[in-house]
């Protein structure tokens, strides 16, 4: 067993750290908010300072918004990359662009730390029970390396090189599945209630026909009970479409389908409604067709 930090602790990596820590691995958790990390203490987190432990660690585990914040934790005024012994890994899991990911692979091997560019795909569900999908690139050594974490907080491992970037192009992949699909799906089901079709029933039919995704049988009950309680937010879609578009200005390739769908979310993050679950997106069509959605069910 090692000893292994997780930096970030919201839905995502708070399902990870304690994952990792129900592997038996003596585990940090650290984040912005203080809160999260006592409350991961309180869950049998090791208690340590950044600066006391680092240098003990085996592997670093980053599950952060964006590339700014992966930036900052590894390099930043207070980075943790400087203070971890040769040998080390970074399991950087954020969504970023793959030429974000090889220029930061480059900059660990300067200080000696493995680097595994390691994107993390399943909710927060399965992050919580160490069921995630990793879409990984890195050095064998850097896989090696990881093998603690990664079989701590994953089922499924997808081998896609031997060098930062393949990973995350992978997940671009997946991100622009995954956010056309939620909004196809609010989409549908509100085309379905101008023709009468309940919410629910929507559910019950679709989800057992050819039209249904992963991503409308995990979010549309959402809708259905009324409940944006943010497992994964609007405002992820802004930044990780906008990410997938700005991969593909680069390789001159056109996404309108893509395009059309990070408007509804900017439209959503508009209404205020970027700090609600993701199949808010639905209040948009909503407010437009004048429909109203089911509201939440009191408990």
């Amino acid at each position: 067993m090692g000893n292994i930090a997780v930096f970030g602790l919201g839905a995502m990596g708070y399902g990870v750290a304690s994952s990792v820590l129900r592997a038996g691995h003596t585990t940090y958790g650290f984040d912005v908010v203080p809160a999260q990390m006592e409350r991961f203490r309180a869950d049998g987190g090791a208690n340590g300072a950044i600066d006391d432990v680092a240098s003990t660690l085996e592997a670093v585990i980053v599950v952060v918004l964006n590339a700014a914040q992966t930036e900052s934790v590894l390099f930043g005024e207070a980075g943790i990359v400087p203070k971890l012994r040769k040998g080390a890994v970074v399991m950087a899991c954020a969504t970023v662009p793959p030429e974000f990911a090889r220029a930061v692979g480059a900059r660990c091997a300067e200080h000696g730390v493995l680097y595994l560019d390691a994107p993390i795909s399943g909710g927060a569900g399965k992050a919580a029970s160490g069921q995630l999908s990793v879409m990984a690139s890195g050095t064998p050594e850097a896989f090696t390396a990881a093998k603690s974490a990664l079989d701590a907080a994953a089922e499924t491992v997808f081998t896609l090189g031997d060098s930062a970037g393949a990973g995350s192009a992978m997940k671009a992949v997946n991100q622009l599945l995954a956010g056309v699909h939620i909004a196809t799906m609010a989409e549908a089901l509100t085309f379905g209630m101008t023709q009468g079709v309940a919410p629910d029933k929507f559910v019950e039919v679709i989800s057992k026909c050819a039209g249904t995704s992963w991503m409308l049988e995990n979010r549309a009950p959402h809708i259905v009970d009324g409940d944006y309680t943010p497992l994964s937010s609007v405002n992820i879609w802004p930044k990780d479409l906008g990410i997938v578009l700005d991969i593909a200005k680069a390789a001159q390739f056109s996404a309108p389908i893509t395009a059309a769908a990070l408007q509804q979310f900017i439209a959503a993050a508009g209404m205020g409604l970027g700090g609600e679950d993701d199949a808010a997106v639905a209040k948009v069509y909503a407010r437009n067709a004048q429909l109203t959605l089911p509201s939440k069910k009191e408990a």
